[in-house]
């Protein structure tokens, strides 16, 4: 259970697409500081990392939150059992599957500069539009319908939550409130080095998560200022402060019982007791951030 909780922090880091507020907090950073990367771009900077979680992961959460039931051969029966039950793919199914390839792979050459795509003259293809030509392709193929649309309530909760929240980053970087705390803000970091700056500002973004039950307030409401505080550092590297900082949204939400979506319904499970829960979001929380400053940083300075 907890293995299953913890990679989905480490792949909602690794892709652009695999978290609702990444593309949320790029956009912000690109409002801030200008900085707009691609898909192929995010997973790259993350990739040395976030694979080797995906390789550690299981084994670390075997290490501190070793399982009482160690082996059920009974589960492969089971779900043989369930597999054949369902039948074969249906036409559905198919056409869905061969929709998402298509997403993944739009938005991994869509979005790079360095792969020419026949008749595309820009050779850019912006990732959300790739969300409404798959959604179009999904009603032209009747795979949805209108309502299934329209009755995805949580969705557009999220898409006017994301508008409004973008609009108020941008007010406030238009009026000067975000320099103005930066100024503020910087002027006792000016005197270390570069590098322990960033250390400081990745540190404050990754742990003051505790004081929120939204990776999206949390990046409309502290990113902004993380990143104009950055900016007015001299000599400090303002993209992979940015990157860091994105990276950190997904791998954040595993160091509490409410600090991401999935959180509560693993929480509420009862499979992982509540102390236990804390004790182990904070190792694996610990290890996350240590993985971004000591692997993630230097990687980002080298293909900087």
């Amino acid at each position: 259970m907890w293995t299953a909780f913890a990679a989905t922090a480490v792949t909602s880091s690794m892709f652009l697409t695999a978290l609702a507020p990444n593309a949320a907090a790029l956009a912000i950073a690109k409002k801030t500081v200008g900085i707009d990367v691609t898909w192929s771009q995010w997973f790259l900077g993350f990739a040395p990392f976030g694979i080797l979680l995906m390789l550690l992961v299981p084994l670390l959460s075997y290490i501190v939150c070793r399982p009482e039931i160690k082996d059920s051969p009974e589960t492969v029966t089971w779900a043989a059992n369930e597999l054949k039950a369902m039948g074969p793919l249906s036409r559905n199914e198919w056409i869905m599957s061969a929709l998402v390839l298509l997403a993944m792979f739009l938005w991994i050459t869509g979005s790079n500069p360095n792969i020419r795509l026949p008749g595309l003259g820009a050779n850019y293809i912006n990732a959300t539009t790739v969300v409404f030509v798959i959604i179009s392709l999904l009603l032209v193929t009747a795979v949805i319908d209108f309502n299934d649309i329209v009755s995805e309530k949580s969705a557009w909760e999220v898409f006017f939550y994301f508008t409004s929240l973008l609009t108020l980053a941008s007010g406030l970087n238009d009026i000067g409130f975000i320099k103005w705390v930066a100024e503020g803000f910087a002027r006792p970091l000016t005197s270390m080095s570069s590098t322990m700056a960033v250390i400081l500002l990745v540190a404050l973004f990754f742990w003051i998560h505790y004081f929120f039950s939204s990776i999206t307030s949390h990046a409309a409401a502290v990113l902004p200022v993380v990143l104009a505080v950055g900016t007015g550092i001299p000599g400090l590297p303002v993209p992979t402060l940015t990157l860091l900082c994105l990276y950190s949204l997904g791998l954040m939400g595993v160091i509490s019982p409410y600090a991401t979506g999935p959180a509560p319904m693993y929480y509420g499970s009862g499979f992982i007791g509540k102390a236990a829960f804390w004790k182990f979001g904070l190792i694996f929380g610990l290890v996350y951030f240590a993985g971004l400053l000591l692997i993630v940083m230097p990687w980002l300075d080298m293909i900087r």
